[in-house]
């Protein structure tokens, strides 16, 4: 009878309740790294409080936000070397309500989905949950590295999101049909030109807290730092077409 029993133990095919818990295991994990990374970044007076005016304290603060700062530039500069100078964007994740908001302007929207910069990867895995096949384009290796791992942690697979160490800036984005960005507004203009050179038609643009400059807003969801930006192609190019110094052509 034990080894009866035994026998059917091994050879039961149902997963044990290990098995089942170690993806949500590591999914909790990276969850816990990403909002920690988000409150400091978005709120710092929650994690280094300045309230108490004590020259200890303040030294302690001191080399405290040298730490952070010198932690930030491992992510930011990296790959800055790779593009010019006027375009460059150093690294800051959208917050939980931003990735909320562009969810929002991609519902009812199906295809491939580009992420230009795409940092953490927070955006591409949220759309890649909602079917979208998404590239993120990170020319960052220390967030390229972290957002395959969490990739391969999570059990995403490769058709459903892929990260690249690729400039966008230097990519053909013609067939991607949605187009999200985090980026800056110093290089919003550059951006335009390029997407309404590339962009199919159907493609739609969210960007995220900053708008892009003379292109009719189709809608828009949230307030503030928060707010994010939609644009359809075919409704830019409608109305930017008889535009004074505006090059536009149909894809």
């Amino acid at each position: 009878m034990a080894a009866s029993f035994a026998s059917q133990f091994r050879d039961d095919p149902r997963p044990s309740a290990a098995v089942k818990t170690e993806p949500m295991r590591r999914k909790t994990v990276v969850k816990v790294m990403e909002d920690s990374i988000e409150v400091i970044l978005q709120d710092p007076g929650r994690v280094l409080p300045t309230s108490v005016p004590h020259p200890v304290f303040s030294a302690c603060t001191g080399v405290l936000l040298t730490g952070f700062y010198g932690v930030w530039t491992l992510f930011a500069v990296p790959g800055f070397r790779k593009v010019p100078w006027r375009l460059k964007v150093p690294y800051l994740p959208s917050s939980t309500a931003q990735t909320q908001n562009i969810m929002m302007l991609l519902q009812g929207r199906t295809g491939r989905l580009a992420d230009l910069g795409s940092g953490d990867g927070r955006l591409v895995f949220a759309a890649a949950a909602k079917g979208f096949k998404c590239t993120g384009f990170e020319i960052n290796s220390i967030l390229l590295a972290y957002s395959r791992t969490k990739a391969h942690w999570t059990g995403v697979p490769s058709s459903q999101a892929t990260f690249v160490n690729k400039d966008f800036w230097k990519m053909d984005l013609s067939q991607y049909h949605n187009v999200t960005a985090f980026l800056a507004p110093a290089v919003m203009e550059a951006l335009s030109e390029k997407l309404i050179k590339e962009l199919p038609d159907d493609a739609r643009v969210i960007s995220c807290r900053f708008p892009i400059p003379n292109w009719p807003l189709q809608t828009s969801v949230g307030s503030g730092l928060d707010q994010t930006f939609a644009y359809d192609i075919n409704t830019v190019r409608s109305t930017l077409r008889n535009g004074p110094g505006v090059v536009v052509e149909s894809r």
